[in-house]
């Protein structure tokens, strides 16, 4: 029998990337540094690079040891701290609106700070990973610098005076650093998770559940005990280990590629952006906007509403219990969707929230009313965002690799509906403060916003039909 002398080449437990050839040397023909292939698939290619003496890596096994689910694990805490602390806003925008210095500023301006860092977060990660794309080497540094812009950002906050200050470092500082660390999380996934990836993102994005449902006890404790400076100050310390620990495992499971004078990097606006011609992408863009016009509202105003009612802890209980029951509406309707056609769990989803919004909401004169609406629209409402992947897929037909993309360009129109339907609904609600408006329906003066809450999410079951004529229009 014939021995190989590179023993490692026939093991197909092994997957290799190439990344450089030795100095004046060139890669042999059809390889890349960079490029990763299995031993059994490329057998006679990675024969030749070890030959030329091309420098060879071994990768770490994808969906599986403890490198995959260290990053995993990582990951969940980023998600944990980013986006469960913006879901915790509730909290604070009830805080602010009932204590100095900032009680006497309008509700509006008040909501902005936290509308503001949730729609940077979401119209900048399509930036953000095109930049990294053509950057790859500036992935690690751009982490660490959101790691220190957004904590410094929260602790700052300690010394605000004026909302205007608030908007700058908890709105744009948090929102801007806080985008920084999330990218690797999208751009990392697929490289460390394919046959567990649903399992993996399953994980990762609880984790905003998590925060969102353990933080506003947190929060509410230390606003509470030590006021809000202090809260600040601890938060900004607290988060910035965790999350610095977190980043430890966020390392990339292939080589970063070195561009030198003969490579070209990649094109920061890519060639093919043909979804974006598609009707699938602007339908699912208008209806995403709509679905976030009715759902930002509640996660910003629920607390406010049910302390009226009711008392604060129950205004905490309802904030996190709508935040939590997110998860298990991701979940489902995910689920879901890997079952039947999208546009469809979309029109279930948008008509379930519309409902309870006019029904339980609006009619609510009791903390159990509220509990009940919480669960449920927190679910349908929260779990909308779960039929994204097979939207975009959808949206860039025959061009799977464009998929992440219409992904991101997607979440654009939910980061302009976090701004506008906040500001919308705060309006309507310092309309409607000292009015009669909706009788029982417009308890606390919410009816305006409660009507219009409810209007969007039923316009979102009008655009969910709009999706699935332009969907099926494509498969003609």
């Amino acid at each position: 029998m014939e021995t190989d002398h590179h023993p490692r080449i026939n093991d197909v437990e092994y997957e290799l990337s190439v990344i450089q050839p030795s100095s004046g040397q060139q890669t042999p023909s059809g390889v890349n540094p960079g490029s990763t292939f299995s031993a059994q698939s490329s057998q006679a290619a990675l024969r030749a690079a070890l030959d030329d003496g091309v420098t060879v890596q071994e990768l770490a096994p994808m969906d599986r040891g403890v490198r995959a689910w260290t990053f995993c694990f990582s990951a969940f805490v980023l998600e944990m701290m980013i986006w469960g602390f913006c879901f915790s806003y509730g909290i604070f925008q009830d805080y602010y609106t009932t204590h100095a210095p900032f009680s006497k500023s309008s509700g509006v301006s008040i909501a902005a700070v936290g509308t503001v860092s949730i729609a940077l977060q979401y119209c900048e990660v399509l930036s953000f990973c095109l930049i990294f794309d053509r950057y790859p080497e500036y992935l690690k540094i751009g982490m660490w610098s959101g790691l220190a812009l957004s904590s410094i950002s929260i602790f700052c906050c300690s010394f605000a005076t004026e909302v205007w200050q608030l908007i700058l470092l908890q709105g744009v500082g948090f929102g801007v650093g806080g985008g920084l660390l999330y990218v690797p999380v999208i751009k990392l996934l697929s490289e460390w998770f394919s046959e567990r990836r649903g399992l993996a993102g399953g994980i990762i994005f609880a984790g905003g559940g998590v925060g969102g449902f353990v933080f506003p006890f947190a929060l509410t404790a230390l606003l509470d005990k030590v006021g809000l400076q202090w809260t600040m100050r601890i938060w900004a310390i607290g988060s910035t280990v965790c999350s610095g620990i977190a980043l430890l495992g966020m390392r990339p499971r292939l080589p970063v590629p070195k561009f030198t004078g003969n490579q070209r990097r990649p094109r920061f606006i890519p060639p093919h952006l043909g979804f974006m011609r598609n009707p699938i992408f602007w339908s699912v863009g208008f209806t995403t906007l709509l679905q976030g016009l009715s759902y930002f509202p509640v996660s910003l105003y629920i607390a406010s509403f049910t302390r009226a009612l009711a008392s604060p802890l129950t205004a905490t209980i309802v904030l996190s219990v709508f935040n939590s029951s997110a998860v298990v509406g991701q979940i489902v309707l995910g689920h879901l969707s890997d079952k039947f056609p999208y546009p469809w769990i979309m029109f279930a989803s948008a008509l379930g929230s519309g409902l309870v919004a006019f029904l339980l909401w609006g009619f609510a004169t009791a903390a159990t009313q509220l509990y009940l609406f919480a669960i449920i629209f927190g679910a349908l409402s929260g779990g909308f965002s779960s039929t994204w992947p097979r939207a975009a897929s959808d949206c860039a037909r025959g061009k799977p690799e464009y998929a992440g993309l219409a992904l991101a360009s997607t979440a654009i129109f939910k980061g302009v509906s976090a701004v506008v339907g906040p500001a919308l609904s705060g309006v309507l609600l310092e309309a409607g403060k000292g009015s009669s408006f909706g009788g029982v329906f417009g308890r606390e003066g919410y009816g305006a916003v409660e009507l219009f809450v409810g209007s969007c999410a039923l316009a979102t079951g009008a655009g969910s039909i709009l999706v699935a004529h332009a969907s099926r229009r494509a498969r003609v």
